[in-house]
């Protein structure tokens, strides 16, 4: 097996595959005005409440570099509020506004419509999801 031929790589159909499911999210998540990275970021909110900026560039694997022009944005649409701790300014923390949390119900399809569009089973989604934490 030669190492260097492209078809037997593992890292060329992961990005691949990624690529192409958030392409598969983007009609589904433009009504919302979300891009796929805001709607993730979204899904942490959603589930946490509020979170600091450095606690949410751990949960996504993203830089402060990525997130700050990111939650910018959300805030400018009303998904988000930031604040900065009052003992260290150094803290941003984000906190979803009532349009952000109101948002969570219009997103509820959205997991449901991405499901329908992925041809796999639903054995074969948990299996692939075990795969890529592993590799995460």
């Amino acid at each position: 097996m030669d190492p260097l031929k492209l078809e037997n790589q593992l890292c060329f159909p992961l990005y691949v595959a990624a690529k192409e499911v958030v392409r598969k999210y983007r009609p589904f998540l433009e009504p919302l005005g979300l891009t796929y990275t805001q709607y993730i970021a979204m899904m942490v909110l959603w589930e946490h409440g509020k979170v600091t900026v450095g606690r949410l560039g751990e949960l996504l694997h993203l830089d402060s570099g990525t997130l700050t022009p990111m939650l910018k944005k959300m805030e400018t649409a009303g998904f988000v509020k930031r604040s900065r701790a009052a003992d260290d300014e150094r803290v941003v923390t984000v906190t979803l506004t009532e349009r952000g949390e109101a948002l969570k119900a219009q997103a509820a399809e959205v997991p449901s419509k991405m499901a329908s569009c992925v041809c796999i089973s639903p054995e074969e989604a948990r299996q692939l999801l075990d795969i890529l934490k592993k590799i995460i």
